[in-house]
């Protein structure tokens, strides 16, 4: 009966649980800066003061503000630490790093949308917009987390580094933090809420799990790579199994 089940179910296991609750980590911490950072960098706005005035004043604000950067400064250095030790010790693919074929698939795909090409690109594992909407997450985290570790200890900076360095940490910190805003609220909400292909709720990062049919058609080259077969004039084969998600 389970066998059975895990058949009828038709769901292909794509993410682990390390990786949802890392997606959790990401989403609260990023929340709670948002909305105390945003409401800082705004202060002016009757929002933003009376949501200060929720959390007991600009003191509290900052300190939940802080404590939040250093969460995210563990989950990014862990999310680091652990992609470095995947690829070089237990050989995991380096299916994050933006190639030439990613800007060929994107060009591929603009022909698409406008009737020049018959069928979509052909992806593997993440496809361009994924590998550019992370590696611009990424790395203005990285740039906040130092920056915000400059503003919130500018006398130790200052020993090392020319005055000047603080109040430049201040505007690359607001202003990136409100560019990962933007991203995170125009780019990846539409993709993973909005988007007809998901709409009303992109569930695989939240279940790990993704049916055969999208990863066909999403990602066509992941699906022959792990199956060992071949998806060209055809409609795809069986799925094995042990690569069913239980």
């Amino acid at each position: 009966m389970k066998g059975d089940n895990i058949i009828k179910e038709d769901k292909i296991r794509r993410f682990s649980t390390t990786r949802i609750i890392e997606h959790w980590m990401t989403i609260i911490t990023l929340g709670i800066l948002g909305v105390t950072g945003l409401s800082q960098k705004f202060y002016s706005l009757a929002l933003s003061q009376w949501f200060i005035f929720q959390l007991g004043g600009i003191d509290n604000v900052r300190l939940i503000h802080r404590y939040t950067g250093i969460a995210l400064s563990i989950v990014i250095a862990v999310h680091i630490i652990a992609g470095i030790i995947g690829v070089v010790f237990k050989k995991w693919q380096t299916s994050m790093i933006i190639n030439k074929k990613d800007f060929l698939d994107a060009i591929h795909n603009i022909k698409y949308y406008i009737g020049i090409e018959s069928h979509p690109a052909r992806c593997d594992r993440y496809d361009y917009k994924q590998k550019f909407e992370y590696w611009g997450v990424l790395i203005s985290g990285l740039l906040m987390v130092v920056t915000g570790m400059a503003l919130w200890f500018p006398t130790l900076v200052t020993r090392f580094l020319p005055g000047e360095v603080i109040p430049t940490a201040k505007i690359l910190h607001t202003n990136q933090a409100f560019l990962v805003f933007l991203i995170v609220a125009l780019w990846h909400i539409y993709n993973s809420i909005l988007s007809p292909e998901v709409f009303p709720l992109d569930t695989v990062i939240f279940t790990g799990k993704i049916s055969k049919e999208r990863m066909i058609h999403e990602h066509p080259l992941e699906y022959e790579r792990l199956f060992n077969i071949s998806l060209e004039g055809s409609e795809g084969e069986g799925i094995p199994k042990d690569k069913v998600a239980t």
